[in-house]
C-alpha cells in the first residue's frame, strides 16, 4: 500500500486528551516497535527507551498541531534514525543480515513489502559471478525465503541479463516460482527492449529496473517508451546520478574518493561533464528554493517520478540525516524544464 494514500490522523487539541489518545491509538505500534528495535539486536533496556522516546517525539508533534500523514510510517521512520544513531554513537556492526530483517518483520503489524533479486553470487576470493541457470536461481529464492522466515517474495527481480544467452532459461524460472506462490510477482533489472521482447512470450514482465536521472536518460529512448506501451511497471535506480545530483558531491570529494571506488575513474565524474552537471545541481538546488527549500536531490528525484512511464524510484541512504531531505520527493511538483 501506498502509504501516502492514507489518511492524516485526527488532532486533539486538549493535552490530556491526545495524551489519551496517542497512548490508546497506538499501543499495538508501541509493542510492534519495541519488538522491531529489540530484534535489530538493541539492549533490551535501550529499546524500550528509544521506543519511549518515538511516542514522546509524536506527542510533542501532535501537540504542536503538526498533522502527521501516515502515521504508522512516520512512527517507524523516526524509530529507524534513532536506532541509527544509536548504532553509530555506539560503533556496533554494520548492516543487518536477512536473518536480522527477518526478525524486523515479525514484529511488524503490517507487513511491508518485499523485494529482493537474483542472478549475482559471491564468488571466490568475494569475487561476482553471475548465473540465470534455473537451479542457481531456484536455490537463491529457497535461501531469501529460508532467511527472511517468509512465505513468498512480494518482487523477485533478475539483476542482470548476465550471460545473456540465458534469460530465457532464468525467467522461466521466475515464472515457475510465481506459479509455485513463493513470489507474487516478477521482473527484470538492466533489460534492454530486445532482451525484455524475448522473455515476454514465456511470461508477461511486471516490472523493470532501470538506471535513469538528469544525468543518464537513455532510458528515454527507447525503454521507457516500451515499458509504458506494455504496461510494465518501472522502479528506477540511481535518481541522483550515484550522488552526483545529491547537491554535496564536490570537486575535492572526488579527489578524495578512495581509487577503488568506479566514481573517480566515470567519466561523468570529470570534465568537461563534471562542470555541466555541477551547473545542473545549481539549477537545481535554485528550483527547490522556490519549492519549500527542498534539496537538490530531492529535486533530481522528483523529475524522474515526472515521466509517465515511471511509477516509483529507488533511493539509497548512508546515514539517517539524509531521509528527510528526500522524502520531499514524493510531492514535490515543478514545472521547470531541466
Amino acid at each position: 500500500m501506498d502509504v501516502r494514500t492514507l489518511p492524516p490522523i485526527a488532532l486533539v487539541t486538549d493535552d490530556e486528551g491526545l495524551h489519551e489518545v496517542v497512548c490508546r491509538t497506538y499501543e499495538t505500534e508501541r509493542l510492534a516497535i519495541y519488538r522491531y528495535l529489540v530484534s535489530l539486536r538493541l539492549p533490551p533496556s535501550v529499546a524500550q527507551e528509544i521506543t519511549q522516546d518515538v511516542f514522546l517525539k509524536l506527542y510533542v508533534t501532535l501537540q504542536d498541531g503538526t498533522e502527521i500523514r501516515a502515521p504508522r510510517a512516520w512512527l517507524f521512520t523516526v524509530a529507524t534514525r534513532m536506532f541509527l544513531n544509536w548504532r553509530r554513537d555506539e560503533h556496533v556492526a554494520d548492516a543487518v543480515s536477512g536473518d536480522d530483517a527477518a526478525r524486523a518483520l515479525d514484529g511488524l503489524a503490517d507487513r511491508p513489502h518485499v523485494f529482493t533479486k537474483c542472478s549475482l553470487l559471491e564468488g571466490p576470493d568475494r569475487t561476482v559471478e553471475h548465473s540465470l541457470k534455473r537451479d542457481s536461481v531456484l536455490r537463491e529464492a529457497e535461501a531469501s525465503l529460508r532467511r527472511l522466515r517468509a512465505d513468498a517474495i512480494d518482487l523477485y527481480q533478475i539483476h542482470w541479463p548476465d550471460p545473456d544467452e540465458d534469460i530465457e532459461e532464468g525467467w522461466s524460472a521466475l515464472a515457475e516460482l510465481r506459479e509455485q506462490g513463493l513470489v507474487r510477482h516478477i521482473g527484470v533489472s538492466n533489460f534492454s527492449v530486445e532482451q525484455l521482447r524475448r522473455i515476454q512470450g514465456i511470461a508477461p514482465v511486471e516490472t523493470l529496473q532501470p538506471p535513469y536521472s538528469l544525468v543518464e536518460r537513455e532510458a528515454e529512448d527507447e525503454l521507457l517508451p516500451f515499458a509504458e506501451r506494455e504496461g510494465i511497471g518501472v522502479i528506477v535506480y540511481s535518481p541522483m546520478g550515484s550522488g552526483l545530483l545529491s547537491g554535496r558531491m564536490t570537486r575535492e570529494r572526488i579527489e578524495s574518493m578512495p581509487d577503488n571506488d568506479w566514481r573517480k575513474r566515470d567519466p561523468s565524474f570529470q570534465d568537461p561533464e563534471l562542470s555541466r552537471h555541477l551547473e545542473l545541481v545549481e539549477r537545481l538546488r535554485a528550483i527547490g528554493a522556490e519549492h519549500g527549500g527542498a534539496s537538490p536531490g530531492a529535486v533530481a528525484v522528483a523529475w524522474t517520478l515526472r515521466n509517465p512511464a515511471v511509477d516509483g524510484a529507488i533511493v539509497g541512504f548512508r546515514r539517517p540525516d539524509q531521509v528527510d531531505p528526500i522524502l520531499a520527493a514524493a510531492d514535490l511538483d515543478f514545472d521547470e524544464e531541466l
